[in-house]
């Protein structure tokens, strides 16, 4: 996280403020944009939780100090001119007053990274829950189940993909696929592998 002392070299306007955008760490969905001073990059450095520079009352803000939506900090960056900041951040709710996830709406529909980032969150959650109530957990608790489940939902897949050339819509192929990225994703977590290895893995195969 950036230190208070990082931020010396920003550039900010005449009001001593500088533009500060909000982005969902696992989703990478623009949350909000609002404004710090030298006090509210100050707080949020030392808090782990972002706080801004309210305009209309000229005051500290913590977000979500009323409505308990606060943003945990993750990453805090500037912009290469340095005067804008960029913050991913952990939502505990809703970023936007009027309930919604985001304050540019919703209109844009999910990405296949964005998706697989909510799943790996909701996995990691759920290793605590009871196996009893949950599937994940049950599947991360259970020796080598996660392992032939993987195995089952592979020939699922293909087996789908096989019946599309006899006619049938390629609507279970969807769903197989999905059933297979949700075992494969456990599956890295009973292993202890963090699924950006895997990206960082594909990367490589690009160059």
């Amino acid at each position: 996280m950036m230190t208070p002392r990082a931020f010396d070299s920003i550039q900010t306007s005449e009001n001593g403020l500088v533009p500060c955008i909000i982005q969902d760490a696992t989703t990478r969905e623009v949350l909000m944009v609002g404004y710090q001073d030298e006090e509210a990059r100050d707080r949020t450095a030392e808090t782990g939780l972002v706080h801004f520079h309210s305009r209309s009352r000229d005051a500290l803000w913590l977000k979500g100090e009323t409505s308990g939506n606060t943003l945990a900090v993750e990453s805090i960056r500037l912009d290469c001119d340095g005067d804008a900041v960029l913050i991913t951040a952990r939502p505990a709710g809703p970023a936007c007053h009027s309930g919604s996830t985001s304050c540019f709406g919703s209109g844009e529909p999910p990405t296949l990274g964005s998706v697989l980032d909510n799943l790996v969150a909701t996995i990691t959650k759920r290793a605590n829950a009871d196996p009893a109530e949950s599937y994940t957990a049950r599947l991360l608790a259970a020796g080598d189940l996660i392992a032939r489940k993987t195995l089952e939902e592979a020939g699922e897949l293909v087996f789908a993909a096989k019946d599309t050339s006899s006619g049938a819509t390629d609507q279970r192929v969807v769903e197989e696929a999905a059933d297979l990225l949700y075992h494969v994703l456990v599956l890295l977590a009973q292993q202890g592998v963090d699924p950006d290895r895997v990206a960082r893995e594909l990367v490589s195969r690009s160059d």
